[in-house]
């Protein structure tokens, strides 16, 4: 199993959640997040903000169907052309998942 964590821009996070839908991948977890990238916050004028929101998708998956997710978020969440800003994607081994209100291990 493995964890897909995909920090994206927020205003591409519906698009993204609707194609993992349509691409077989309902299983997500969504929460907004503050950060930056390499390149240190974005300057507007005088203003320079340091903490920028994404969004953060989690997604468990097996080690089978990683390629296939991360054809989706990349292709969905990327801006025309892609620039700095667009997110990255982790992905990391899962050792064990439950399943809390039946007890059982696995997806």
């Amino acid at each position: 199993m493995l964890l897909i964590r995909a920090i994206i821009r927020p205003e591409k996070s519906g698009i993204v959640m609707s194609e993992l839908v349509a691409a077989g991948f309902p299983a997500v977890t969504k929460a907004d997040v503050y950060g930056r990238g390499k390149q240190k916050g974005i300057t507007v004028g005088d203003v320079h903000y340091d903490e920028l929101p994404k969004d953060m998708l989690l997604i468990v998956c097996n080690d089978d169907d990683k390629d296939d997710i991360l054809r989706v978020i990349m292709r969905y969440a990327k801006t025309n052309g892609g620039t700095f800003g667009d997110g990255r994607i982790f992905v990391s081994p899962v050792l064990e998942a439950y399943t809390i209100s039946t007890g059982k291990s696995g997806l």
